[in-house]
């Protein structure tokens, strides 16, 4: 019998091949999860005003017993009910971390703008009818439900496909949202970890740039792709157009979602550079040490904040906190203030007068010439061994 700990929580996310009609009724779900955001939100602010003591289950409550009953296009045919439930949980939730200082006040939805609807699964099958294990069946019960291939029914929408085939596991709430004008489903399930490798190296330091983006302390470079930079000028020209169309127009609607594909393009790109690059460290090595970087800190500086955003360095660090649980490694993070670059990586010998423009480190004290990336990198290795 496997023990938990074998297993680990891993997140997919994939593309839906939908049609015409299912696509109307994916948009009245997130409509409807919207509308029910929104008025919960508004309610909250009228109720904190004027004193009450109330909480999410309340509101929840109050809007399926009497705001149900008013609009009646909530309830029509074809439409899973359980949405408005998850859409209080997800209000709870951005109070949550608003009182922690997590994230800024909640704001309410628009139309368009992070479309998604969240359901619970369970197993179903009609009476006589075998549930196959290549099948993804979603419902609005509780229960965990195994998944597993390209087919997928959901609940009064019926059967449809995805782009690619699902790993075989169980789940039990899924989210489906909407990119540009396409639909995609992302869930959690739980997978055996892999078996570690053997010939792992003991540590590896990395140090993150914005030429470089990665530097490993065994000489390994992962080049900056740049998405983001390269695609500048393509990205201002539809801007200008876009800024050129009436309002409300069908020729501006169809340029907007063509600017969110090129978007979504540049994101996906960078999003799967950072998947291998984090795959390659976190497979092949026992311990691995990072840098704490200020990311809010760094975008703050308006000369390097467009480059620092193309690189995705929180996005970096946290494929690496899961992908270390995944493959067994441990991940170190180096203090904020440990000064990397500025330390020789032979002597120990700190080069106060150390500039951004240097590229190449020479130490007075030894006489060290070293790619400044790469010592500091090599800093970073050494803080495994000493923790």
């Amino acid at each position: 019998m496997l023990l938990i700990s074998e297993y680990i929580l891993l997140g997919i996310k994939t593309k839906l091949d939908l049609s015409i009609n299912q696509k109307v009724l994916m948009s009245k779900h997130a409509g409807i999860r919207r509308f029910t955001f929104n008025w919960g939100l508004a309610t909250w602010q009228e109720l904190y005003k004027s004193g009450c003591k109330f909480n999410y289950r309340t509101l929840r409550t109050f809007f399926n017993k009497y705001i149900k009953a008013e609009y009646t296009w909530i309830k029509e045919k074809g439409i899973c009910q359980k949405i408005t439930e998850f859409a209080f949980e997800d209000l709870n939730a951005a109070f949550g971390r608003f009182f922690k200082k997590q994230a800024n006040y909640p704001s309410f939805k628009k139309k368009g703008k992070n479309d998604s609807f969240t359901l619970r699964v369970r197993q179903f099958a009609y009476a006589g009818e075998p549930v196959h294990r290549n099948w993804l069946t979603i419902n609005c019960g509780g229960k965990p439900m195994p998944f597993g291939g390209r087919s997928i029914k959901l609940p009064t929408i019926g059967w449809v496909k995805l782009y690619e085939s699902l790993p075989h596991g169980t789940t039990s709430k899924v989210t489906i949202s909407r990119i540009a004008d396409d639909w995609y489903i992302s869930f959690t399930y739980n997978q055996k970890k892999p078996e570690g490798i053997q010939s792992k190296i003991d540590a590896v330091g990395i140090d993150l740039g914005v030429k470089t983006l990665a530097t490993l302390s065994s000489g390994v470079i992962f080049d900056n792709a740049k998405y983001l930079r390269s695609n500048l000028k393509k990205l201002a020209r539809n801007m200008r157009q876009l800024a050129r169309k009436e309002y409300g127009s069908s020729n501006r609607n169809k340029l907007k979602i063509k600017l969110q594909r090129m978007y979504r393009r540049i994101a996906f790109l960078r999003k799967d550079l950072l998947h291998k690059i984090t795959h390659y460290i976190c497979k092949n090595h026992a311990k691995i040490v990072v840098e704490d970087l200020n990311v809010s800190g760094m975008l703050s500086n308006g000369n390097l904040a467009l480059s620092i955003s193309d690189c995705g360095f929180y996005e970096f660090k946290r494929q690496l906190e899961y992908k270390c649980k995944k493959f067994n490694s441990q991940l170190i993070i180096a203090p904020r203030w440990f000064a990397s670059s500025k330390i020789c990586s032979t002597c120990g010998h700190k080069h106060e007068n150390l500039t951004l423009k240097d590229r190449v480190y020479e130490c007075l004290n030894c006489g060290l010439k070293i790619d400044r990336d790469l010592n500091a990198a090599l800093n970073l290795a050494k803080l495994a061994y000493s923790i």
